[in-house]
């Protein structure tokens, strides 16, 4: 059974670590999360997972280390890891805007980096996950890709593309989640009470998304299917693409995008 670390007991570390035995990949006691201050790991410590603030130990007896932590942590961890790391060992960073070379660069040409984006769904299994590396082998990708696809979807790609999978994918729950909101809200403009319309618009929109992923139509297929002839579907879409709606979706992830890529050194 491989060995993993989590540098960064945070929301995205901690859902990994949660879905990883949850799915059967491993066992809670093959994972050691690390954290500044242990008090806030003390239910993870009480369910059987390893938790240190060392991290130096903690980084010697792992096949994985995932880097869960902010941009600008990454350089001090890295100095403080890198006199520790094995040849053989998988560093996996989950950190927006670090490349490969950057990694490398502090702890060694010679090792194994492959950077992963998921998101916050990672927490109930349904994160997309994009991963990419820059010389890692076929296997060592593979294993990665297997250990994500246990928390959700997983794609590779270029690494050239991560800071944009970052505005798509990790940066897109958030546009999703505003948009279910705003139709909540339009709900109660139009007479439902405010729990009432929120539970529409949340199941309204998870059936949007299972409509394309179970029948793998394109989404206009599916909103052809509930336009009629001067009905009131086309009537509220153009309404909305009058007042910017596609175009300013896009613009969010075109800007997010663009600041995603320049985090690591701000």
């Amino acid at each position: 059974m491989h060995k993993i670390t989590i540098i960064g007991g945070g929301n995205i570390g901690l859902s990994l670590a949660k879905g990883l035995v949850k799915a059967d990949y491993c066992r809670a006691q093959d994972i050691c999360i690390t954290r500044r201050s242990l008090a806030s790991l003390e239910e993870e410590k009480a369910a059987g997972y390893q938790v240190s603030e060392n991290n130096v130990e903690a980084v010697t007896s792992a096949s994985y280390i995932v880097l869960a932590i902010l941009p600008q942590q990454v350089r001090k961890v890295l100095d403080e890891i890198s006199p520790s790391l094995k040849p053989h060992q998988i560093v996996i960073s989950v950190v927006s805007g670090v490349t490969c070379a950057d990694i490398k660069e502090v702890i060694g040409q010679d090792k194994t980096v492959i950077r992963v984006m998921p998101n916050t769904a990672i927490a109930i299994g349904q994160s997309m996950t994009c991963i990419a590396t820059d010389k890692a082998d076929e296997n060592q990708i593979q294993a990665v890709s297997h250990m994500f696809e246990t928390v959700g979807a997983v794609v590779v790609i270029n690494e050239d593309l991560m800071t944009s999978a970052t505005a798509l994918c990790a940066c897109g729950i958030a546009f999703f989640l505003r948009s279910i909101r705003a139709a909540s809200q339009g709900g109660v403009e139009i007479g439902f009470h405010a729990h009432d319309a929120l539970k529409m618009a949340i199941q309204t929109a998870k059936g949007a998304a299972d409509l394309l992923l179970q029948m793998q139509s394109h989404p206009e297929s599916e909103i052809d299917k509930v336009t009629s002839p001067k009905g009131c579907t086309i009537a509220g879409l153009n309404e909305m693409e009058h007042n910017g709606f596609s175009s300013a979706f896009i613009k969010g992830i075109k800007l997010s995008a663009k600041k995603a890529g320049g985090l690591y050194n701000d």
